[in-house]
């Protein structure tokens, strides 16, 4: 009987490849298939000079807040990877940033690890803490608190504390109007693809106009 498998989820980072860990270099390098989504394949192509033409399985995982839809892509991608665990080999399922951030990796790890098989989750550096880095600030300092927040799901903005509005893109005009309309607006700075091709970044979202890339953070200092 062939033993099975073991899945890891390992974080590609924001965008830059220099930014996967060693961990994650080294369990491309020794895997037996690397996984990511399918689509832009954004995760994948971070990371594609390091799993040196290993076989790649793209999993249909679409961006969707229909819950039944979305389900059933995470349940067939979960069947495709057992498949390849059956089979004894060794997965790498990448995902952008971090895999406990957001993350499409954690569904399917949920349900892998729900099924009897082994699955380990590899941490990579989350987009806004690049985003951090490349404004040359911090995220917090001291006793300060730090809010992460998906913008495109319209949660109420804190007043005080610093903040990370994640995935900010087309949600962008309505998140300037809020940080606005509580006195905000002038602490906070865009990242747009952090560590990509086509980087942009702006310390003045007064002349913002319109909405942004799907890969945008907003973060806002603290400055009480």
């Amino acid at each position: 009987m062939t033993e099975k498998g073991k899945l890891y989820g390992v974080g590609a980072g924001p965008g830059d490849p220099e930014l996967l860990t060693c961990k994650a270099v080294r369990l491309l390098r020794e895997c037996d298939v690397v996984a990511a989504p399918d689509g832009e394949r954004t995760a994948y192509q971070i990371a594609a000079q390091y799993a040196e033409g290993k076989p790649a399985l793209f999993c249909n995982l679409p961006m969707t807040r229909d819950k039944a839809a979305a389900a059933a892509s995470h349940q067939a991608a979960a069947d495709a990877l057992c498949n390849l665990l059956d089979e004894g080999k060794t997965i790498v399922f990448l995902t952008l940033g971090d895999p406990s951030v957001y993350s499409t990796y954690w569904y399917l790890h949920r349900i892998i690890v729900s099924r009897g098989y082994e699955a380990e989750m590899v941490p990579g550096v989350p987009s806004f803490c690049a985003a951090a880095a490349a404004l040359g600030r911090a995220l917090c300092e001291g006793s300060e608190a730090l809010h992460i927040l998906p913008a495109s799901h319209g949660q109420t903005i804190p007043k005080e504390g610093n903040l990370v509005l994640m995935k900010a893109g087309k949600s962008m005009p309505e998140a300037c109007r809020e940080l606005e309309a509580i006195g905000r607006l002038k602490d906070a700075a865009l990242v747009e693809r952090c560590g990509m091709e086509g980087e942009r970044i702006l310390t003045d979202l007064t002349a913002l106009d319109g909405s942004a890339g799907y890969f945008s953070i907003i973060l806002v200092n603290d400055k009480k």
